[in-house]
């Protein structure tokens, strides 16, 4: 990925440029100290003066009022607020009318910011101030004083904190009086320069001592750049958060979010003042200090799927290259791309005003529709539809074509959801809440209704990053969650009216995949890589976890990597430099899923024979047992050495009828309460009162016997002989009440046990003669 730059011959300002604005995406204005606003027009590359301002009008800074909200467009004409020197803040209309003019500091006002929505506009001045006003340019408040000028000033991205700089320090102050000021000391001269994004809540800070830096919005470094030549002057965040541009003099440069450099340009500008992205986020405008404006716009960008390479090579042309046989499509489209995706077969290309889908097999006749209002600015893929995220919603398109859904919630913000927070699957689409961290949105993605009774996700700690697996019944969908500490969970996303059961699978992860053919998870685990075979085992057997991870060291990737795509064997992964790096994985476990789903167990065991690894005989354990194919657990236990299990697997054959043999295996999943609930519904009172005492759940298997009036005495007995065998006395209220009332004797106890064993074998006799009967007729 690169900048193209242009520049004009000779500047149209005479004296250096201070500020510009987009107001669409092909038209920008530029003011500087020659006083004239100028309109560029980048369809038919004319110049044409808006206005010339009064002599004693020196502008600073320029700032447009927001167009949307939320996908609304705005009611209110379309104006700037334009700052000065002498300073006054001024309300200016498209044609260049001063509309209102407003004394808000002593000294120069040397910044002016709408929030998002329009409801607010920030000024920063040469005296230390900041003030908070009306969009008719009426004073809310003073949020700040202090003795040195404030260069710079951005809003948080719920327009309820304020970024400022104070010489060598940065401050976000929370507009709630009695909230926590944060402030650090954020570089070694004068901060100029600071800008914060809605999408990825990241900080860019730039100052005198010629570093640019990334922080988060706690104030904790994620990177410093190395020392320019001259100080950082201007910082702008593209409006996806995805990549940002920095400028210095005779420089500018085009940096990822997390701060390693795509591209450098040394164009002959001067110090670059200010810049500014378009909306639709594939052009750049730059004010220089030599009276010219530097255009650039983003091309060279690279997307890869199996054999492919897709190649932006200019604003509407794509180059799509075959890596097996060299062979080269080129793709035209009539208006510039915005954004693109390329995965399961198909690439996704979203224009600015049309939306085009290709099939991998068939490069030259694309299926197009066209688009609503607003610019696409998130592309998420699964294998049979395709998820498409304006300004205004989100929708669901199927690779014909065909809108399928559009989910809908309250608050909704769709310009600031990224990739980390939402996730889609064939049969769901997962949203992390902007308005509340710790819970996600879960969403039918055929019918964009919400899922079940409509209640959501809720984790106990804010939610950094969600994935969906991708394969197998919507029955079984699963959902990986990150939390702010960095732990992995997972859970079941259809969990029909129980509490859903939430699983800690590792920490200290930094970032995560799931495979594109098979429920493999993989993810940047501390300084390591791993990769889960089998997650669901945490929900049958949590101990054999740890026994279906491959782990790989993660020496041969630099500082922490982030993880792109698992396709296939491959995964895809991007380091703290740039730089791209791929690692493979062993293909079994992905055959092994294939036949457990296709329930072959014959050759999932040929299979595990053959390759002899531990991992994959622990995965097909957790795989029987999930399938209750107990003769190829018992077989993959054995492999692995746990003989516990194969006794109990065992224990679980014997069992004279269906219910024991399902409640048994519900406990071996851990799963108390359900194997109760299946004892008693099937009216095996006396083997849910056995399992409550070899839980020694005491009072349950009390409560139980004295409920259904039976076996209190058995319940007493196994209690008495417990307390013997550890020479203690019995100091329970209720055991020592009924134990006054009922006699114990064993040999009662276990001609009773021994009928309630015969009477459930006839009943399952009896059921399978009838079930044979019923087969034949």
């Amino acid at each position: 990925m690169r900048l193209k730059t242009s520049l004009l011959k000779e500047p149209k300002h005479i004296l250096f440029m201070i500020c510009v604005g987009w107001t669409t995406a092909d038209e920008l204005y530029s003011c500087s100290e020659d006083h004239q606003i100028l309109k560029w027009n980048l369809l038919t590359s004319e110049t044409s003066l808006v206005v010339r301002l009064p002599e004693d009008i020196y502008p600073i800074d320029l700032h447009w009022f927001p167009k949307t909200v939320g996908g609304k467009k705005q009611t209110q004409a379309e104006i700037f607020v334009l700052t000065s020197t002498d300073g006054k803040f001024h309300l200016t209309s498209k044609i260049g009318r001063i509309e209102k003019s407003v004394e808000a500091h002593k000294g120069a006002v040397l910044a002016g910011r709408w929030n998002y929505d329009g409801t607010a506009l920030i000024t920063a001045g040469e005296d230390g101030q900041i003030k908070i006003w009306s969009k008719s340019g009426m004073l809310r408040s003073t949020l700040a004083s202090q003795g040195s000028p404030v260069y710079s000033v951005a809003w948080g991205p719920d327009s309820d904190r304020i970024l400022y700089t104070s010489g060598r320090q940065l401050v976000i102050k929370p507009l709630q009086p009695s909230s926590k000021v944060i402030q650090w000391k954020a570089h070694d001269g004068v901060v100029l320069k600071v800008d914060w994004n809605s999408v990825n809540d990241l900080i860019l800070s730039g100052g005198e001592d010629c570093k640019y830096k990334v922080w988060d919005s706690f104030g904790r470094l994620l990177y410093s750049s190395s020392s320019h030549d001259y100080p950082v002057t201007s910082l702008s965040w593209a409006p996806d958060g995805e990549v940002f541009a920095m400028g210095s003099f005779n420089t500018l440069r085009l940096c990822d979010k997390t701060g390693w450099s795509y591209a450098l340009e040394k164009p002959n500008t001067g110090s670059v003042f200010s810049l500014a992205w378009s909306a639709d986020g594939t052009q750049l405008a730059g004010a220089c200090g030599n009276g010219h404006v530097i255009f650039a716009h983003v091309v060279e960008q690279h997307w890869e799927w199996k054999n492919f390479v897709i190649t932006l090579t200019k604003r509407r042309t794509m180059q799509v290259r075959n890596v097996l046989n060299d062979a080269v499509d080129v793709l035209e489209f009539r208006d510039r791309v915005i954004k693109a995706s390329l995965a399961y077969g198909h690439l996704v290309v979203a224009t600015s005003l049309q939306c085009y889908v290709y099939n991998s097999r068939n490069w030259n006749t694309p299926l197009m529709f066209d688009l609503k209002e607003g610019t696409v600015s998130l592309i998420l893929q699964a294998e049979k539809h395709f998820l498409l995220v304006d300004g205004a919603g989100l929708y669901t398109f199927s690779y014909e074509g065909r809108l399928i859904s559009s989910p809908k919630f309250p608050g909704m913000r769709a310009d600031i959801l990224n990739a980390q927070g939402v996730s889609l699957s064939n049969d769901t689409i997962a949203i992390r809440d902007k308005s509340d961290e710790k819970v996600i949105l879960l969403f039918d993605a055929l019918t964009g209704k919400a899922l079940g009774d409509g209640k959501s996700l809720t984790h106990k700690l804010e939610v950094v990053e969600i994935a969906l697996d991708q394969c197998g019944p919507s029955t079984e969908r699963k959902i990986a969650l990150i939390d702010k500490n960095r732990d992995l969970y997972l859970t079941s996303v259809r969990h029909l009216g129980r509490e859903p059961k939430i699983c800690k699978m590792g920490s200290m992860i930094h970032s995560m995949a799931w495979n594109d053919a098979a429920n493999i998870l993989c993810g940047i685990q501390d300084n390591q890589f791993t990769v889960w075979y089998y997650p669901s085992a945490v929900f049958t057997d949590k101990e054999l976890l740890p026994k279906t991870l491959y782990i790989k060291d993660g020496s041969e990737f630099n500082r922490v990597p982030h993880i792109l795509s698992y396709v296939g064997t491959k995964v895809t992964l991007r380091q703290g430099d740039g730089s791209l790096v791929y690692s493979s994985v062993p293909p079994y476990p992905a055959l092994l899923h294939e036949y457990s789903t296709s329930a072959r167990w014959e050759d999932a065991l040929h299979l595990c024979r053959f390759a002899k690894d531990q991992s994959l005989w622990a995965c097909l354990a957790g795989m029987a047992m999930a399938n209750r194919e107990l003769t190829t657990a018992e077989m993959a236990y054995a492999a692995i050495g746990e003989l516990p299990r194969v006794q109990y697997i065992n224990f679980i054959k014997e069992q004279p009828s269906k219910e024991s043999s399902l409640a048994h295996m519900l406990m071996f999943s851990g799963q108390i309460q359900e194997a109760e609930a299946t004892l008693l519904q099937a009216g095996l009172i006396y083997k849910a009162i056995q399992v409550n005492i070899d839980l020694f759940s005491w009072e349950r298997a009390l409560e139980l016997a004295v409920k259904h009036k039976t076996h209190v005495d058995t319940v007493l007995a196994y209690r008495e002989k417990f307390l013997q065998k550890f020479g203690r006395k019995e100091t329970n209220k209720r055991f020592l009440q009924y134990a006054e009332g009922v006699e114990v004797d064993w040999e009662k106890i276990q001609a009773k046990i021994e009928m309630e064993l015969s009477k459930e074998r006839e009943k399952a006799a009896n059921t399978s003669v009838r079930s044979s009967m019923a087969s034949r007729r």
